[in-house]
């Protein structure tokens, strides 16, 4: 056996890989080991199997693929702990480039080897007699970046630190069953009301033994600082909780139930607490360990208090673990009892508090989420030299990595390293290790993306480029990479980041850290609810979201005339000044109209095509006139409406081979774009005289008769070279039947992806879910056959138990 495959074998052994993963297939290569390791995330699984705890994973990014920053991070920190924890010496060793860009995979293998002996039982690797292998290894580099990403169920094995409180908050909640006759019928309405009342009580009490037992006692031991890092704001969660559990009470006893919906939407806005305690709680445990290992009294007298609140069961940082898990269960309580509650008016009631409840779940998992992300923006900002503004003014990173760049000044290809964020790129010189140069900040309001896949013919390393433009021709840069895939990647970032609808800031408010703003009245918003709504749609009530009331995106809304663009449109000249945002046209696309007067040069409108809203000058479009279109259920499935070959490339390109999808061209020709051995093949339909036709050989009555005859038979016998049928619509989810599924979802809000590892979901979208481990409020699903990430709180499982 290979020695690569050894390692491999040795890795799922140690539970580091899953036993199904691809490395064991029949066509595995070890490429697809060199992928599974080169991010660092397993290295450092794998050392914390060797030795628990070996590496804080709180240090380390745990899911960094679009971050060759944080890739190499992580592998310094694996080398780092093989020095200090295994006393491995610095020329055992590989070096973080040598693994990340796979230049000597050979190297990789020995400190795993070395550790083997050294700390645990496993039979070492390589086994007697094996045969080197070196020259499988060449090449590698120039592969790895075309390899298949890998699944997130990758990460499985990986500990779970955000879920650290769970068996503690289980432990704590626990209703012991009182003895008594057993009851024929069980009522379970008043045992989810039980429940509900129940667990809040002790709750309440673990709040009160938190303040009773270790914050009064450690004030005079500890300094006024140190007390409100360690306890941040239980004091008011425990008086607001004190005041939630009497209502609670009063609905249930006095009421019957019939306001608690009321008593949850009141109290949404006081639980926003919970942003600010969840997004410090980790420095606060971070910081009673430092204490407890520099005090020896300190120490002592935590296990005091811990003996005194509960015979020494749950310590200090236990409790501290316990709201985080409290305030992300009342939408599964609500939803339970939902579940069982028939009245219609009070399964509607219920409905509002469950949103409330689960939209502050989200809010909480957002700052918990963009805590971690300001995490990685104070990484980037301490490695940039001579950058004197603050990275987060920029919003969100996305994506960041070695590319070459040349400009109007600068003709020659220069090595250049960047981070890429929603509003800007920042364009850094490599010195040495995690130090850069700042060269350029690039601000992309005012900037466009045209791809540029004349130079790809060739396949040379470097030779895949897109291009960023200066809306206003002043200045343009050539962005190139050293593989079609990586270009691929990189194309997609900069994509979302210029499409998005609305300035993002860096303020701590709805959601999160970085959010929208309505463009009229400068209000906060999610992103997704920016730009779909003729109407401000701003609403009194703090944190009034537009998407309660608003149409899911891209459907139109009867009654707004429609306008077909005949001009190409790229936001120059820009509308006048008040009038808002421009919009971009592109020739084909159907445009809602929103606002229009005969005698303005510019309208305000929807585009269909994209989503987005905005201002346009009106000599750029004429009516639309409908032209036939396919049956409903192949409009669902297979047609895209109108749509350009590049827009048809991108959504095609990360499917399987055989996906297809059919556009509507110019002029209302229409046209079959299909995935065929890792490239897009487009067939043009000509139509005469009633019948539609790829060839002269075969004419049809219809688009759907078409369709249907290609995906029974071959387009071989009119393209040679195209030896497939029309195989899976582009709307249908793919055939994976390694994937297991755990069931299916309705979305119940619109959501925008922010970046490729997470999907886009529209009210009413059916999402079949693949996993819900290893990411907190989120899970992992399928929806019109992408795989991704989406907010668990956005979707109501099992939905048609409250259809």
């Amino acid at each position: 056996m290979e020695l690569w495959r050894q390692c491999a074998m040795w890795l799922i052994e140690c539970r580091v890989l899953p036993e199904s993963h691809r490395v064991t297939w029949d066509g595995a290569q070890v490429c697809d080991l060199a992928q599974a390791l080169r991010d660092g995330v397993l290295l450092c699984q794998l050392l914390n199997n060797l030795i628990p705890q070996a590496v804080n994973l709180k240090e380390i990014n745990l899911r960094p693929q679009m971050s060759q920053f944080l890739c190499l991070k992580n592998i310094r920190t694996f080398l780092g702990v093989c020095q200090d924890r295994f006393h491995l010496r610095k020329n055992d060793l590989f070096e973080a480039f040598e693994l990340f860009d796979v230049r000597d995979f050979g190297k990789v293998r020995p400190p795993l080897r070395l550790s083997v002996y050294q700390k645990i039982k496993h039979k070492p690797f390589p086994l007697e007699g094996s045969a080197p292998d070196d020259e499988i290894y060449s090449g590698l580099s120039d592969q790895i970046d075309d390899t298949v990403d890998e699944d997130d169920d990758l990460y499985d094995f990986v500990e779970d630190e955000d879920n650290e409180g769970d068996e503690i908050y289980e432990d704590l909640m626990r209703i012991e069953e009182q003895p008594g006759p057993q009851k024929v019928e069980v009522d379970k309405r008043e045992c989810c009301l039980q429940e509900l009342r129940q667990t809040e009580e002790k709750y309440s009490d673990t709040l009160e033994s938190i303040l009773q037992h270790f914050m009064r006692p450690l004030e005079k031991f500890l300094q006024a600082q140190d007390i409100e890092s360690i306890f941040i704001n239980i004091k008011e969660l425990a008086s607001t909780h004190h005041s939630l559990l009497d209502e609670i009470r009063n609905s249930i006893f006095h009421h019957n139930a019939k306001n608690l919906y009321q008593v949850f939407v009141k109290y949404k806005e006081r639980l926003l607490l919970y942003g600010h305690y969840c997004s410090q709680v980790e420095a606060s445990t971070k910081h009673l360990d430092k204490l407890s290992m520099m005090k020896e009294d300190i120490r002592m007298k935590l296990e005091e208090c811990s003996k005194r609140a509960n015979s020494g069961r749950f310590s200090l940082r236990d409790l501290l673990m316990v709201p985080m898990q409290r305030v992300l269960k009342y939408p599964l309580l609500l939803q339970e009892l939902l579940k069982h509650t028939t009245d219609p008016t009070d399964k509607e009631n219920l409905r509002t508090a469950l949103d409330a409840m689960r939209d502050l779940a989200q809010c909480i998992n957002e700052v918990k989420r963009d805590n971690e992300i300001i995490k990685q923006i104070t990484t980037f900002q301490m490695s940039i030299e001579n950058l004197t503004q603050s990275l987060a003014l920029f919003g969100r990173p996305k994506i960041d990595g070695e590319l070459k760049i040349c400009s109007l000044e600068k003709k020659s290809k220069q090595d250049r390293y960047a981070f890429l964020f929603d509003k800007a790129v920042i364009i850094c010189k490599r010195k040495s290790g995690e130090t850069f140069e700042l060269k350029e900040i690039i601000e992309l309001n005012h900037y466009q993306i045209r791809d540029e896949p004349s130079g790809e013919k060739d396949n040379k390393k470097w030779s895949y480029l897109f291009l960023l433009l200066d809306c206003y021709s002043k200045c343009g840069y050539d962005f190139f990479f050293k593989t079609r895939e990586l270009k691929k990647k990189w194309l997609e970032q900069f994509e979302m980041a210029i499409g998005d609808t609305t300035e993002r800031e860096g303020l701590m408010e709805i959601r999160g850290t970085f959010h929208g703003r309505c463009t009229r009245c400068k209000m906060v918003s999610h992103k997704e609810c920016l730009g779909r709504v003729p109407a401000c749609g701003r609403s009194s009530g703090l944190y009034k979201c537009v998407y309660l009331s608003s149409p899911a995106c891209f459907v139109s809304l009867p009654g707004f005339p429609k306008m077909e663009v005949c001009q190409e449109y790229y936001g120059l000249p820009p509308p006048p000044v008040g009038f808002g945002q421009p919009l971009q046209l592109f020739k084909g696309d159907i445009i809602e109209l929103t606002r229009a007067d005969a005698d303005l040069a510019w309208w305000e409108g929807r585009n269909l095509t994209t989503g987005l809203m905005g201002w346009f000058p009106c000599q750029k479009v004429q009516p639309y006139i409908s032209v036939s279109t396919p049956s409903t259920t192949f409009y669902e499935a297979k047609f895209a409406g109108h749509m350009d070959r590049n827009a048809a490339k991108n959504l095609l390109m990360p499917r399987s081979n055989g996906t297809f999808l059919v556009r509507q061209k110019d002029a209302g020709e229409f046209a079959i774009s299909l995935k065929f051995n890792m490239d897009i093949r487009h067939i043009r339909i000509t139509s005469s005289e009633g019948l539609y036709r790829i060839n002269e050989k075969k004419a049809f009555r219809s688009l759907v008769e078409m369709i249907e005859f290609y995906q029974k038979n071959s387009l071989k016998e009119y393209f040679r070279d195209v030896d497939t049928t029309l195989q899976t619509p582009y709307k249908q989810p793919e055939q994976r039947g390694s994937i297991r599924s755990l069931g299916v979802a309705r979305a119940r809000y619109d959501y925008s992806a922010r970046d490729r590892t997470e999907l886009s979901l529209q009210e009413g979208d059916t999402i079949r879910i693949l996993s819900k481990k290893g990411h907190s409020g989120w899970w992992r699903g399928e929806v019109y056959g992408r795989v991704g990430l989406f907010p668990a709180n956005y979707v109501e499982e099992d939905f048609s138990d409250y259809c």
